[in-house]
């Protein structure tokens, strides 16, 4: 497959739930179409963060290139804006190449900007709102200014997990400065015109499955050393970060948060494990309202396959058909 093939930039998107096996797919399909790999993901663009984010390892990642992954300390400010801007420059990197970019993840809203170009430039620069939901938020906890988004915009926050301040509070100063909803205006972002000649295939398994998937990753997370994770980066950020460590988006992961509850004193390591595994289930049942209102989508049910390299197989066959179709 070339460059040539395409009439449009191509992109290939595999996104799909947590734990739903889209790193392996991604670099199983990598290899055979000569691609390489953007994470649309919100958590492992953090150096530092592995095992609580899922991250692929090198070894994993079988010598495919990988964008966006290790890029920013923890300390730092990660969102969408961020996101297209530097995924736009990686997929004319992997195009100036010769390669075919694969965006993957589970980031729904990263997906979309990057896919219709999403314009981020009616972005409000008065920052009063922000920063007294802020405040709110930590002196009060993540329920009380997303049960203030439940009352401006209840359809938004069906979408937004309440952990999530940064994009609760968002949503909120949209509602309240522009006098719609976020949820409507990333409707009409949708019915741009897509920037790339792309296939967005979505990865699904049946609810019980999916969940049995989720609570066994969690466990492995924490035999392969969650805890351990989060206590060094608690050690290492807590003095830079004035001791607001729970204040940083990037802890409002899942998975960090709640073992930060458990150092914290705030509930036992088993609660806490409890938590993350029902937080995620959640968490990927909105990824799939999500991917379900996202228009030229394919689902793709995992157990119609006997293994990744048989879904390799059925994707390259797809793929050819269908962007060929579009020259």
């Amino acid at each position: 497959m070339s460059e040539s093939s395409f009439k449009a930039p191509p992109l290939v998107v595999l996104a799909g739930p947590t734990a739903s096996g889209k790193s392996e797919l991604s670099v199983l399909l990598a290899e055979k179409i000569g691609g390489s790999i953007i994470s649309a993901d919100s958590m492992q663009v953090y150096r530092g963060m592995d095992i609580g984010s899922a991250k692929i390892t090198k070894e994993e990642m079988r010598g495919i290139p990988h964008y966006l992954i290790d890029i920013i300390s923890p300390l730092d400010e990660w969102n969408v804006v961020r996101f297209k801007e530097e995924a736009k420059k990686a997929a004319e990197d992997i195009l100036s190449e010769g390669r075919i970019p694969i965006l993957c993840g589970g980031t729904g809203f990263y997906i979309q900007a990057l896919l219709y170009d999403i314009d981020f430039e009616d972005t409000q620069t008065d920052t009063s709102l922000r920063e007294e939901l802020m405040k709110k938020a930590v002196a009060e906890g993540p329920e009380s200014v997303y049960r203030i988004l439940e009352e401006k915009d209840p359809e938004s926050a069906a979408a937004i997990h309440p952990n999530n301040v940064k994009r609760v509070i968002r949503a909120i100063e949209f509602a309240s400065q522009k006098g719609t909803s976020i949820a409507e205006h990333n409707r009409r972002q949708r019915e741009r015109k897509p920037a790339f000649n792309s296939v967005y295939y979505v990865m699904t398994w049946q609810r019980d499955t999916l969940y049995r998937r989720i609570d066994a990753r969690v466990d492995a997370m924490m035999s392969h050393g969650l805890l351990e994770e989060v206590t060094r980066l608690k050690d290492e950020l807590g003095l830079a970060c004035g001791g607001n460590l729970r204040g940083l988006v990037s802890m409002q992961g899942l998975g960090y948060k709640q073992i930060l509850e458990y150092l914290d004193g705030e509930r036992s390591l088993e609660e806490a494990v409890c938590q993350i595994k029902l937080q995620t289930r959640h968490f990927a049942k909105r990824q799939m309202t999500w991917f379900k209102r996202e228009r030229d989508t394919v689902f793709i049910a995992q157990e119609d396959f006997k293994n990744p390299e048989e879904e390799t197989g059925f994707l390259i066959n797809d793929l050819t058909k269908r962007l060929l179709l579009n020259e």
